[in-house]
């Protein structure tokens, strides 16, 4: 992964991490009332952003959720949405990346974010990219109120 000097080793899209637009999308989830915190690179995803989502979203049984995002200067990147349960996680992942189990944009679906995931297409502005995982997100976290 590239740090912020653009030392270091290349991320999976073997392109560097696009710092700026992590920054805009960091400003623009710091907006979001969904989430309570955003993490610029913590220690356990350096180059990337972390959304921790307001537990007020999820029933008691989920303990925490957060969304995890890098994006690449050729413009790759990987949505990673991750919650905690009582006792397992669920995973989710929107990639566009080179890759030689799927297309170059695909989707590793929850609830374990298999590999091979399914092919997919998404769109090709960031801001579309954002809004099209946010809303699915938020479908799922409606479902949980309705079950």
């Amino acid at each position: 992964m590239t740090d912020r000097s653009g030392e270091g080793p290349e991320g999976e899209s073997g392109a560097p991490v696009d710092f700026d637009r992590l920054d805009r999308i960091a400003a623009r989830l710091a907006t979001d009332d969904r989430f309570d915190r955003i993490e610029a690179e913590p220690e356990f995803a350096p180059g990337r952003i972390v959304g921790r989502y307001d537990s007020g979203f999820y029933p008691n049984r989920i303990r925490a959720a957060h969304l995890e995002i890098v994006w690449f200067e050729n413009g790759d990147f990987t949505f990673h949405y991750h919650e905690d349960h009582e006792g397992r996680t669920f995973d989710h992942r929107w990639d566009r990346h080179p890759s030689d189990h799927n297309a170059r944009d695909h989707v590793h679906p929850g609830p374990d974010a298999p590999t091979p995931g399914s092919d997919a297409s998404h769109p090709s502005d960031w801001r579309d990219v954002l809004a099209m995982v946010l809303t699915e997100i938020e479908t799922r976290q409606r479902g949980f109120w309705t079950e």
